[in-house]
């Protein structure tokens, strides 16, 4: 049942919108989560661009990358889950760097939780998005 998760109590395809500022990951990502058949929604490497597309197609769940650039991810997160209005996306957190180098943040964030990079599978991001649904956050 790849893509399709329990959601408010339904069992729905989830709608994802990634944001990282490296463009082959953005790729890889694209590839990983649509062939788990999760529907992507858009890709984009910059907070502003971000916040515009997640008004624009609502996504259930943004990846945001914690370093984009010159730009916080841990910003954006806040921004995501206040902009994208009563309906608000579940944001998860992505990183090449370790989960302890930003632990303190990833906590102190509105993000669901943490992957790193180099584990991001549709599997991996099913569970912490179904941890949603069960109101835990896990990194």
């Amino acid at each position: 049942m790849a893509g399709r998760l329990a959601w408010n109590g339904c069992v729905v395809s989830v709608r994802c919108l990634v944001v990282d500022d490296n463009p082959d990951f953005l790729q890889a990502a694209l590839r990983v989560l649509e062939s788990g058949g999760i529907t992507v929604v858009g890709a984009t490497s910059s907070s502003a661009e971000a916040l515009l597309r997640a008004k624009e197609s609502n996504p259930d769940v943004v990846l945001v990358d914690i370093v984009l650039g010159a730009e916080s991810g841990f910003d954006l997160a806040r921004k995501l889950t206040t902009a994208t209005g009563p309906r608000r996306a579940a944001v998860i957190l992505i990183s090449t760097y370790s989960e302890e180098d930003f632990m303190d943040l990833i906590v102190a964030s509105p993000a669901i939780g943490f992957l790193p990079k180099g584990k991001l599978s549709a599997r991996a991001f099913e569970d912490l998005v179904g941890e949603r649904e069960e109101g835990g956050k896990r990194s």
